[in-house]
C-alpha cells in the first residue's frame, strides 16, 4: 500500500501512471503533524492539570455579568480572516475558561444536580473525539456501538433493572425522559400514532400523570409530541412531596369516564427540589392493573438504587416500563450523558425506527439510529464505560453512599445551628433557611415570613456572587428555602461544615441590613 504522504492531492497513488496534477501533497490549514499535535497535547494536559489542582483554593465562580465576561474574553469582534498560532490559542482558551467559569467540580459546589467530572471521563472525551465515531449505525462505529451496548447493560445492572432492556445514551435527563415518553406514546396510544398523528380514527385525547415534583421535561414532551400541555394531569402530593396514589387512581378513573385515554404515569425517583421518591411499588401495581405505561424519572436519584442507604421505594424502579438516568449526575461523567432505558427494546424501535433505501444497516450489531431521535451521534459512552471499569460497581456504591451520608451530615449541622431551620433531607439534597434566633417563634407572622423570604433570597445572591459556597433554592409550603445537593466526590465533612458557617455568617449580615424594612 502506498503511504499516505506519497499520495497526490487527488488521492491517486504517486507513480501509478494515472493522470494527476504534479503538485505536492495537500496541506490543510487545520492539519497538524504528529510532533506538533503531541507537543500541544502534552502542554494542554499539563495546563489543565495545574488548573484543576487549584480549583479547591479558588472561588466557585466570580459572579460576573455577561458584559463583563464578554469583555474579559475579548469577544464581539468580526470573524478573523487569517488564522493564528494554535499554541497561543490553546493557552488563551485555558486561561479564559479557568478564570471565567463556574466550577461544579469545586468541593463546595452544592447547586443544581451537576456532578464533579471524573478525570478518566475527561480523557475519555479526548479519546472519543480522536476517533470521531458516528454512533448512529454499527457499520459507521463498530467498536463504539458495542461499547455503548455494554455501557447501557452495565447501567441497567447497577440499578437493578433488567439487563435485557433496550437503551440509548443521549444528551441528558430531558431527552432521556422524552425518548421514554415517545416510546410510551407509540406503544399505548391505541392507534398508529406515528402514521396518523393525534388525529387517528376515534382517537381520544391522551392523558399522562405525574406529581407536582415532576421535572419540566414533561411539559416539553407533551408539547413536542403534539398532545399539548393540557394532557399533563398533576397529581397532588403528601407532606413529603410524594405522589398521592389514591388521588392518582381517582384521576385516572375520572378521565376514563370522561372519554379521555390515560396512557402513562410518571413516578419520580428523586425530585429536583428535595430528592423525594414516590411510592414506586404502589404506582407500579396501579399501572399493571390499569394497563398504563409506568415510567420513572430517575435522572437524579435512579443511581442511588445501587446503594443500601437509598429509600426502599427506589428499588421498585426495576418494575418500570422505562427509566431515565443521568450518568453526568451520579456517575460523575463529564457533560453530556443521559440514558434512556426501556424494558422491551422493541418499543424503542417501534417509536423511532425508519429504514429508507439509503440506509444499509442490515448487520448483526445495534444501530442506535433505531433507538432514539438522533442519526448522527457522538461517542458519549466511552467516558461512562471507562469510569465504570475504573472503579466498578463497588466504587460507585461507595461514592454515592458518601454523598448521601454527607447530605445527612449537613442536615444534622443545620438542625443544631441556632439560626438555621431544617426543612427536608432526602437522598443527597438538604433544604433549609436562615431564621434569626429572635424570630423563631414568629415565623407564621406575614411580615416575618416576608422578611425571611427576602433574607434567604439575598443570601443566595450574595453567596453565589462571592464564590465561597454555591447553593440553589427551593420553594416548599410557600417558604423560600436554600437547597444544597451533593453529587460531588471532592466534597468532605469539612466542606459541609464550612458551607453552613458561610451561610449563617452571610445570613446575619443580610438580616441586619434588611431588618428595618420588614420587622
Amino acid at each position: 500500500m502506498t503511504p499516505p504522504n506519497e499520495r497526490h492531492a487527488s488521492g491517486t497513488p504517486a507513480g501509478s501512471g494515472a493522470a494527476a496534477t504534479p503538485s505536492a501533497a495537500r496541506r490543510s490549514p487545520l492539519a497538524m503533524d504528529p510532533d506538533q499535535f503531541r507537543a500541544l497535547g502534552h502542554r494542554l494536559i499539563d495546563r489543565i492539570a495545574e488548573r484543576l489542582a487549584a480549583i479547591p483554593d479558588g472561588p466557585i465562580s466570580r459572579g460576573e455579568t455577561a458584559p463583563e465576561v464578554r469583555t474579559a474574553l475579548g469577544l464581539g469582534g468580526s470573524l478573523p480572516q487569517e488564522g493564528a498560532d494554535p499554541e497561543m490559542l490553546l493557552e488563551h482558551a485555558v486561561r479564559v475558561l479557568f478564570e471565567h467559569s463556574l466550577f461544579n467540580g469545586h468541593p463546595r459546589f452544592f447547586g443544581y444536580i451537576t456532578s464533579s467530572p471524573a478525570p478518566i471521563g475527561m480523557l475519555g472525551d479526548l479519546l472519543a473525539a480522536s476517533v470521531n465515531a458516528n454512533v448512529g449505525a454499527f457499520t459507521l462505529a463498530p467498536a463504539a456501538s458495542e461499547i455503548e451496548v455494554e455501557t447501557v447493560r452495565w447501567i441497567a445492572e447497577l440499578i437493578g433493572y433488567p439487563t435485557t432492556a433496550g437503551g440509548v445514551l443521549v444528551s441528558g435527563g430531558n431527552l432521556a425522559n422524552m425518548v421514554c415518553f415517545w416510546a410510551a406514546r407509540a406503544a399505548r396510544a391505541g392507534w398508529d400514532i406515528r402514521k396518523d398523528g393525534m388525529r387517528g380514527d376515534g382517537a381520544a385525547p391522551l392523558r399522562v400523570y405525574g406529581s407536582a415534583g415532576t421535572h419540566t421535561w414533561i411539559q416539553k414532551a407533551c408539547d413536542l409530541a403534539g398532545l399539548g400541555t393540557d394532557a399533563m394531569v398533576w397529581v397532588p402530593t403528601d407532606a413529603r412531596e410524594r405522589m398521592d396514589v389514591a388521588q392518582l387512581r381517582q384521576l385516572i378513573d375520572a378521565d376514563r369516564r370522561a372519554g379521555l385515554r390515560p396512557f402513562m404515569v410518571i413516578g419520580t425517583g428523586g425530585s429536583v427540589s428535595t430528592g423525594a421518591v414516590d411510592a414506586l411499588p404502589e404506582i407500579a401495581a396501579l399501572c399493571r392493573e390499569a394497563g398504563l405505561w409506568f415510567h420513572v424519572d430517575g435522572a437524579y436519584g435512579g443511581f442511588a438504587a445501587a446503594v443500601p442507604e437509598a429509600p426502599e421505594d427506589l428499588r421498585a424502579l426495576s418494575l418500570a416500563d422505562s427509566i431515565a438516568v443521568d450518568p453526568h449526575k451520579w456517575l460523575y461523567a463529564p457533560l453530556e450523558a443521559g440514558c434512556a432505558l426501556v424494558r422491551d427494546p422493541a418499543h424503542l424501535r417501534g417509536a423511532f425506527s425508519y429504514h429508507p433505501a439509503y440506509y444499509h444497516l442490515d448487520v448483526d450489531g445495534t444501530n442506535f439510529v433505531d433507538y432514539g431521535p438522533q442519526n448522527s451521534r457522538g461517542f458519549r459512552a466511552l467516558k461512562v464505560w471507562l469510569a465504570l471499569r475504573q472503579v466498578g460497581a463497588s466504587g460507585y456504591r461507595t461514592m454515592i453512599g458518601d454523598d448521601i451520608r454527607l447530605s445527612r451530615r449537613m442536615a444534622e449541622v443545620v438542625r443544631n445551628h441556632p439560626e438555621l431551620e431544617l426543612a427536608t433531607q432526602e437522598l443527597s439534597i438538604t433544604t433549609f433557611r436562615y431564621v434569626p434566633a429572635d424570630l423563631r417563634g414568629r415565623t407564621a407572622d406575614e411580615r416575618v415570613a416576608a422578611h425571611l423570604d427576602a433574607v434567604n433570597k439575598e443570601i443566595l445572591v450574595r453567596t453565589q456572587k462571592a464564590g465561597e459556597v454555591f447553593v440553589s433554592n427551593a420553594v416548599i409550603g410557600g417558604r423560600y428555602l436554600l437547597r444544597a445537593c451533593i453529587v460531588n466526590f471532592h466534597t468532605d465533612d469539612a466542606d459541609v461544615v464550612a458551607a453552613i458557617d458561610v451561610i449563617a455568617r452571610v445570613g446575619g449580615e443580610v438580616d441586619r441590613s434588611l431588618r428595618t424594612g420588614y420587622v
